[in-house]
């Protein structure tokens, strides 16, 4: 008995000391770092013809009161290949992300691109979507049966 009320004793510290809220330093938000703001954050292809053009642009503004520096531009696999602008978008600016997508592959899919940046949410992540038909094959002509007499 002494036994088990040692352990559920052990138990209930145990719990407690983990059941307590941990500070977490946040580093405070800078008030004049660039702001995106998208006009989309998720482009719907709907159903495209297979082989067909995969391009697609995201546009955005920046809202903020600094220059926009958008470092890396990630897709979730290489069937997606986006295209980051080079120079700055300064405040007041848009900006354009292109986004290609193999349109060789059918079937549906839901891709993500992760956006680096030096904006006040340093990580974004946007979305394209859709359904490729699959390829029409060649349909074969039914043989006329007229009859000659």
């Amino acid at each position: 008995m002494r036994k088990i009320t040692t352990l559920l004793f052990i138990g209930f510290i145990t719990f407690t000391i983990n059941a307590q809220e941990k500070k977490v330093d946040a580093k405070p938000q800078d008030p004049n770092a660039p702001v995106f703001e998208f006009a989309t954050e998720v482009i719907d292809y709907g159903k495209i013809e297979y082989n067909s053009d995969g391009v697609r642009v995201f546009e955005f503004k920046n809202v903020g009161k600094s220059p926009l520096i958008i470092s890396r531009v990630q897709s979730s696999c290489g069937c997606t290949v986006p295209k980051k602008p080079t120079e700055p978008i300064m405040p007041g600016e848009t900006g354009k992300i292109e986004v290609k997508y193999a349109t060789t592959r059918a079937g549906g899919f839901s891709k993500t691109i992760t956006i680096y940046s030096n904006a006040s949410e340093p990580t974004k992540r946007i979305r394209i979507k859709g359904i490729v038909l699959k390829p029409q094959s060649a349909v074969a002509k039914p043989k006329s049966t007229v009859s000659s007499n």
